[in-house]
């Protein structure tokens, strides 16, 4: 399992986040080019995998299909991905799953039940997307991405995606590595002057297309 420590930055544009990233005494260096992340969020009709993340429960999971390219309706090679959570530790299952159209998620929603390892029934609730940066350590035991340009799209009352209805100009930047490396990790930790928050790209955008439940 591995740890994933977020920090979500709404007063500083991308660029001087890369800065500090890049100037932090551990060498941090680009070590795979930009590319855009696309995303389909899928929960049950409960909403577990928000209000899970919401009121903080321990252990939860999370099921999304992700692709990437900048252009989202060109699906190449999707991939089913389950986050496994148990407090800040983690850890994610990787399932491909057949190409498909995003204005016809019926194939692959019954796809994705089927692969979900547990008796829900999910249906998908979220599209976003956003171009994430790169970064490591020399050594390659921790790694920074930097997320920006983040767009959603409700399907809670669309049957398929459009276009974005919303931009988030947040900065996103996460840091991540294994377990056993938590007590050298401070080192890495007093470097990043931003606050560590909670930040989930699913209950972040559900948020600002539909407001809190």
């Amino acid at each position: 399992m591995r740890y994933e420590r977020k920090y979500k930055i709404e007063s500083i544009n991308a660029e001087v986040v890369r800065q500090i990233v890049t100037n932090h005494p551990a060498s941090f260096r680009k070590i795979f080019p930009d590319r855009k992340v696309n995303n389909i969020y899928f929960d049950n009709s409960a909403l577990s995998a928000y209000f899970d993340n919401v009121e903080g429960v321990a252990d939860r999971r999370k099921l999304r299909v992700r692709w990437y390219g900048k252009d989202i309706f060109k699906i190449d090679k999707p991939k089913l991905e389950i986050k496994i959570k148990s407090n800040q530790l983690g850890y994610k299952l990787s399932y491909p799953v057949e190409n498909f159209k995003l204005n016809d998620l019926r194939k692959l929603t019954k796809e994705i039940s089927n692969k979900s390892n547990s008796f829900h029934i999910y249906q998908p609730t979220l599209v976003n997307s956003y171009l994430r940066s790169y970064y490591g350590t020399t050594d390659g035991k921790y790694r920074i991405t930097i997320d920006r340009d983040l767009q959603y799209f409700s399907l809670l009352n669309a049957r398929k995606f459009t276009r974005f209805q919303i931009e988030d100009q947040a900065v996103v930047l996460e840091l991540k590595y294994d377990e056993t490396l938590d007590e050298a990790a401070g080192f890495i930790l007093q470097y990043i002057p931003f606050r560590y928050s909670k930040s989930s790209k699913y209950v972040t955008g559900l948020n600002l297309l539909v407001g809190d439940f």
